[in-house]
């Protein structure tokens, strides 16, 4: 039986993501038991819980072993073992993703971060990685820098459904639905059927609070500190109204009549960094129908254990929200700044975590072979 909490944000039109993956838990039953109790109908990667998976587990051992008498570069060895979780885990959520006629169900596999400002490298990753999971319910994250707005639409075109991660920014992200848009626009053109084809636009939550807060409290007066925790859900409110608003648009209503589907807002980064803060606070304050949340296991338990009852919590928020924004600015934090320093920050905590992910493979082949 599903837990009530968990229950409430589904019947609420929330989907219900695990940002988790390695080869012990499709091994041990442990994501299937999240399936089955709590829920979860989808599961998002990054390079640093593949590196985290690697490091911590046996599980890989005989496929090292495997790779390791090979000829195979590092790089092409880090596919094989990513794409072998990613497929696997495709296969589990199978029936779910059959179910919902493809709006769940779904794996996210995320490019080489390396190439993230590098938009022809982005679309053929994207193009091989789609290859070489080879299952229809497979998600390809792109970021959404400037140069991979491009590598969305390109993506998009030839039919592979995208979660666009890393985004910060809503005039970002208004250029990222209108990427999505002309890929859609392109795809019916080289004649694929819309209707298969999915997206997710990541937005990130407790980042914003992290860095805002560290600059509130460097300010330090009564009116920046009456901020505090309070930006990261109003910029997530209004990325909502953003979406609300692209879905009223002639251009939309017109690739919706033809089929295509919309691209929803995945709240992502929704643990909670500061504890003097609700730990469901990245959950509870952005129910909305027609969301993917996307939690780390910690706080998947936490709202588990005393989340919300699944009220919305986005509908008639956007004055307060814009106030929130407003005010920020007023006490002299710069918008603009912080969600330029927060991509170029995601983008180098994903190099880092692709690195030590390639220095963990190599030390665990070297191993290998000189058993």
């Amino acid at each position: 039986m599903s837990n009530k909490n968990t229950q409430a944000l589904s019947d609420a039109g929330v989907s219900i993501w695990i940002d988790d993956l390695s080869r012990g838990q499709l091994n041990d039953g442990s994501l299937q038991k999240l399936v089955d109790d709590y829920n979860v109908t989808g599961v998002t990667t990054n390079p640093t819980i593949f590196a985290n998976a690697l490091k911590n587990g046996h599980d890989y051992a005989e496929q090292v072993a495997e790779l390791a008498s090979t000829g195979l570069s590092l790089d092409e060895a880090v596919v094989e073992i990513t794409t072998r979780d990613v497929a696997n885990a495709c296969d589990l959520f199978s029936g779910i993703y059959a179910s919902t006629k493809g709006v769940d169900g779904r794996v996210s596999i995320e490019v080489d971060p390396r190439l993230a400002r590098k938009t022809q490298e982005t679309i053929d990753e994207a193009q091989k990685l789609y290859a070489k999971v080879a299952k229809e319910n497979v998600l390809i994250k792109i970021p959404a820098t400037v140069e991979g707005l491009e590598a969305i639409t390109a993506t998009t075109a030839v039919g592979i459904s995208v979660n666009v991660t890393l985004i910060f920014d809503l005039e970002r992200y208004r250029a990222v639905i209108n990427a999505y848009m002309l890929g859609l626009e392109q795809a019916r053109e080289a004649g694929h059927d819309l209707s298969k084809i999915h997206s997710v636009a990541s937005f990130f939550v407790s980042r914003v609070d992290t860095e805002i807060d560290k600059r509130l409290n460097e300010i330090g007066t009564d009116e920046a500190k009456a901020l505090l925790g309070k930006a990261g859900v109003a910029n997530a409110r209004l990325a909502f109204q953003v979406f609300e608003q692209s879905l009223e648009t002639e251009r939309w209503k017109t690739l919706a009549a033809q089929g295509a589907n919309p691209q929803r807002p995945l709240w992502a980064s929704t643990g909670v960094k500061d504890p003097s803060y609700s730990d469901t606070l990245y959950v509870d304050s952005l129910v909305a129908a027609g969301t993917v949340n996307t939690m780390p296991h910690k706080t998947l338990m936490a709202v588990a254990d005393h989340g919300g009852d699944g009220s919305d919590a986005v509908a008639g928020s956007y004055e307060e929200s814009n106030d929130v924004l407003d005010s920020v600015a007023r006490v002299g934090i710069n918008y603009d700044d912080v969600v330029s320093l927060l991509e170029a920050e995601g983008l180098e905590k994903f190099d880092a975590s692709w690195e030590e992910l390639l220095d963990g493979l190599q030390q665990s082949l070297d191993a290998a072979r000189s058993n």
